[in-house]
């Protein structure tokens, strides 16, 4: 009876401890991590995540163009824009991958003001002055979605690469023939493209795919070639999103259907990719599609249908989205443009423009800005609150912070066992608060304590937050 009992006291004991009591410590190394999902998160009390929105910059002298399938790169002190144009020589029938369309390239010093070069590669509009770099090969124009290969040992024929392809309108259940997946596309400058051969075959039981923007990169994290592309859901036929893998671009393996969708949504893009201070953590921004609302385009008053611009993120290896906020990233706004037929896109790439600056790029030919790291912070106002990790295994010596407090906020952080009992000088009353508004800010205890004998260990962070915005932290030498 006495070991009934003893028994039942240990279990009600162990059922008052969180979950995270009872899983295996998250190791973070030095990687920076942000606060786009909750797998580093315990606890929030009296704080709260916080999405935060991106604002326009004043609109260039030289904008990018109103395009849609817009893609930017930095590489260096360059940036690098991408999009799908017309011939408008062309007279024929304008389906999606009709003959007439092309790729168009733009470059930027400042990723503000852009400059159009003319490279008299393909002649467009009677004319070879222009910044066309791809043209007459249907239908992969369409979708021409390039990025920066930043795989060590790459060949540097192969710098750039590329996926493109369309299989066609309609039901294609049951179709087997080759050419209606998606083609690699290489090339040393990002500016002239060789097109090998197909790589991402289309799968017969698949309904319509590929017939969106189809991502792909080197995963520096997963030491391998990443794909996000488009595919629908059955019954529903809702737009949705699917990943693949490679070790070398050519062969694929058989995609994992990703299903982020809520009920009845249309995810029309997903412009995944890896985010740049942390490229462990994927940054999606997809269209929201909302069929039958908006203002109606002259050429079809029956296309009526709203978009705007949502906030996903998934983890290298993961085949799942985290969606911590269901609402909008970017709305349409006060222009009446902007709430027309699929007017909102933004382009592939999140990437920094300064070093407290990163910038987004909307198919308007606006820019849009945010703080470095700033997708999400943890929030508190007036009353202090804590965030409270779970088990962490660091690398380094010393904390960094990017943070804003108001003139009364403050910072502090307790380093605690897994139990949570507070590791003897990194108190929260040794820590010396944080005053201020930093991007990379240093945590410090007043005993001066050696932060690396606690590398490699089991810790808990407990962040104590009061009027401040915490958006990311790392773990550093």
């Amino acid at each position: 009876m006495k070991q009934q009992l003893l028994r039942g006291l240990i279990w009600s004991l162990l059922m008052l401890l969180p979950l995270s009591a009872f899983a295996q410590p998250v190791g973070i190394g030095s990687r920076r991590e942000l606060f786009v999902d909750q797998l580093l998160i315990d606890k929030l009390q009296g704080v709260e995540l916080k999405l935060h929105t991106p604002v326009k910059a004043p609109r260039p002298r030289s904008p990018l163009p109103v395009r849609h399938m817009m893609t930017v790169i930095k590489n260096g002190d360059r940036y690098q824009a991408y999009w799908r144009g017309s011939d408008p020589d062309y007279h024929g029938e304008k389906h999606t991958g009709h003959a007439g369309e092309t790729v168009h390239y733009a470059e930027s010093r400042d990723g503000h003001e852009w400059e159009f070069p003319e490279l008299g590669l393909h002649e467009v509009g009677g004319t070879r002055k222009n910044n066309v770099i791809l043209a007459q090969q249907p239908p992969f124009l369409t979708n021409f979605t390039p990025f920066l290969d930043t795989r060590s040992g790459v060949a540097p024929q192969e710098r750039y690469k590329a996926l493109a392809g369309y299989p066609g309108p309609g039901d294609k259940r049951g179709l087997v023939e080759p050419g209606r997946g998606l083609f690699a596309f290489v090339s040393h400058d990002g500016i002239h493209w060789t097109k090998q051969s197909e790589v991402i075959p289309y799968q017969p039981q698949w309904r319509h795919a590929f017939d969106s923007a189809n991502v792909s990169f080197w995963s520096e994290a997963e030491q391998q070639y990443v794909c996000y592309f488009r595919t629908w859901t059955d019954p529903e036929r809702l737009r949705s999103i699917s990943r693949t893998t490679s070790p070398d671009f050519r062969h694929w393996t058989d995609p994992v259907a990703m299903d982020p969708n809520l009920p009845g949504e249309h995810l029309y893009t997903n412009q995944t990719h890896p985010y740049f201070r942390a490229p462990h953590i994927y940054i999606s921004l997809p269209t929201r599609f909302i069929p039958g609302r908006g203002s109606a385009p002259d050429y079809d008053l029956k296309d009526q249908n709203a978009t705007d611009i949502l906030l996903m993120t998934t983890r290298a290896g993961s085949s799942h989205y985290d969606r911590l906020f269901k609402h909008a990233f970017i709305r349409p706004g006060l222009e009446p443009e902007q709430w027309k037929n699929r007017a909102n896109y933004v382009a592939l790439n999140v990437v920094p423009t300064s070093p407290t600056e990163m910038s987004i790029y909307h198919r308007s030919g606006d820019r849009y800005v945010l703080r470095t790291d700033g997708f999400v912070s943890v929030n508190a106002g007036y009353t202090a609150g804590e965030l409270l990790t779970r088990p962490l295994v660091f690398a380094g010596d010393r904390l960094r912070v990017n943070f804003s407090t108001s003139a009364a906020g403050s910072l502090r952080v307790e380093l605690q066992q897994s139990d949570g009992t507070p590791i003897p000088g990194f108190t929260r009353d040794d820590c010396i608060p944080l005053i201020g508004d930093e991007i990379d800010g240093q945590v410090r205890w007043k005993s001066d304590a050696d932060l690396s004998t606690l590398a490699g260990k089991p810790v808990r962070l407990c962040w104590i937050l009061q009027e401040c915005d915490l958006y990311s932290f790392q773990f550093s030498q």
